[in-house]
């Protein structure tokens, strides 16, 4: 099988990290986009609350999702001495589901797969989507805490085990990732 494929990429499984604040978070998903990855590739997991937190200032919608996070770092807004991507990413409509009876925020693959399931109503959505994205059991508990902590779980498929290597590293020493694994 030639390497860089979807497949491959797919057997290679995921790496993910919690991050608990907004600096770590943000430069954890700029090393994601600095290294080619795109929104499509990029898991991203945080409630409401953290959200809020983090980026009110850049969203302006009642839903919490708006345009404002999105125009603000095309035309060169810093989002804490960011480049604001995460914010950016936060904004970018169809990319990403709230989930109200859960207090969520995701966007990236996973998302499809908690809005297939029915999450926004079921009890222990993240956790399902998370087993059923291939996390084990114990991981996907893990980052439900992290989450209600207000932490932020970022993952990928990482399309090289070069890839894999620098994103753990530089995740756990760059940017205070925990429970980072691969």
């Amino acid at each position: 099988m030639a390497t860089g494929t979807s497949t491959d990429r797919e057997d290679r499984g995921w790496l993910t990290g919690m991050f608990n604040d907004k600096e770590s978070s943000e430069g954890a998903y700029q090393s994601l986009r600095d290294r080619g990855y795109s929104d499509d590739e990029i898991n991203v997991m945080m409630s409401d609350d953290t959200r809020k937190k983090y980026w009110s200032d850049a969203t302006t919608d009642d839903d919490g999702i708006g345009s404002k996070a999105a125009e603000g770092a095309t035309t060169g807004g810093l989002i804490g001495g960011t480049l604001g991507a995460l914010a950016a990413g936060i904004a970018a409509l169809g990319t990403n589901i709230v989930l109200p009876g859960l207090g969520l925020i995701v966007w990236g693959p996973i998302a499809a797969g908690l809005a297939g399931a029915g999450a926004g109503g079921a009890t222990g959505g993240l956790i399902g989507a998370l087993i059923g994205a291939g996390i084990p059991e114990e991981r996907a508990r893990e980052y439900e805490e992290g989450v209600k902590n207000g932490g932020t779980v970022i993952g990928v498929r990482p399309r090289s085990d070069e890839d894999a290597e620098y994103l753990e590293n530089n995740w756990r020493n760059d940017y205070r990732g925990q429970h980072v694994y691969r």
